[in-house]
């Protein structure tokens, strides 16, 4: 695996409950800390192993000139570090702090929009082209939040109307817009009513999984002479540049 997504120039304080220490991510391979106050204070520069986990969080190991050993696991996505530590005289600590960015890296590093794209994607495909009710319950929060209001509240509730869903119903993909925890998904129902409908669909995602949706519906119109052709939809429209 590659140390891909490393937020290299980052900045961040992490408060954990006896002190505060300051990072500075200085490359893949380096990262200097500070800590100002306490029986810890001091400023040092480390040699760092970085392993990456998956969803913005990271492994980040080294060793200090006393001989303290360190393990940071870094979660972008939450804001946390969760630290061990083995000191010299053979004491072992478990700290959780809570970060916060005082400078961003020097190249964005956040892949959350890209993760939930293709979280959409699937749970879209997954129920209304598949007809796969176990993905709700895979894909969807237990405490999930419906804004339709010609659909109930919840998981079981829409595990029910997939259940009951007849052959011609058929969704189609289309262009996918995603950003921080929401994406928004253009596509085109068949057989959902008399003519076919497109939709836009808005997620918002959190901890991996869908807990909030949105839509707005409206039949589809042939394209004419007025509109000089244009469609409404067009299933390529995701992959064009």
């Amino acid at each position: 695996m590659t140390k891909i997504g490393f937020p290299v120039g980052l900045e961040m304080d992490v408060s954990y409950p006896s002190f505060q220490v300051s990072l500075t991510l200085l490359s893949t391979t380096q990262l200097k800390f500070e800590i100002k106050e306490g029986p810890f204070a001091r400023i040092e520069t480390v040699d760092i192993d970085v392993v990456p986990l998956g969803n913005s969080i990271f492994a980040v190991s080294w060793q200090e000139q006393s001989g303290a050993t360190v393990t940071n696991v870094q979660d972008y996505d939450r804001n946390l570090v969760l630290s061990f530590a083995t000191l010299p005289d053979g004491q072992f600590m478990r700290m959780k702090g809570a970060m916060t960015i005082t400078r961003a890296a020097a190249q964005p590093s956040d892949d959350r929009p890209l993760r939930n794209k293709a979280l959409v994607l699937d749970a879209m495909t997954s129920l209304f082209q598949r007809r796969d009710t176990s993905a709700v319950e895979r894909l969807y929060a237990q405490d999930y939040i419906q804004h339709n209001p010609n659909i109930p509240q919840g998981r079981d509730a829409l595990q029910a109307i997939v259940a009951e869903l007849p052959d011609h119903v058929y969704y189609e993909p289309g262009l996918v817009v995603a950003g921080g925890d929401l994406v928004a998904i253009h596509g085109r129902i068949r057989g959902w009513a008399e003519e076919p409908l497109i939709a836009i669909d808005i997620f918002r995602i959190e901890d991996g999984k869908l807990v909030e949706h949105w839509d707005v519906l409206q039949s589809e119109v042939a394209a004419t002479a007025a509109n000089s052709g244009t469609s409404m939809f067009d299933p390529e429209e995701g992959t064009k540049p």
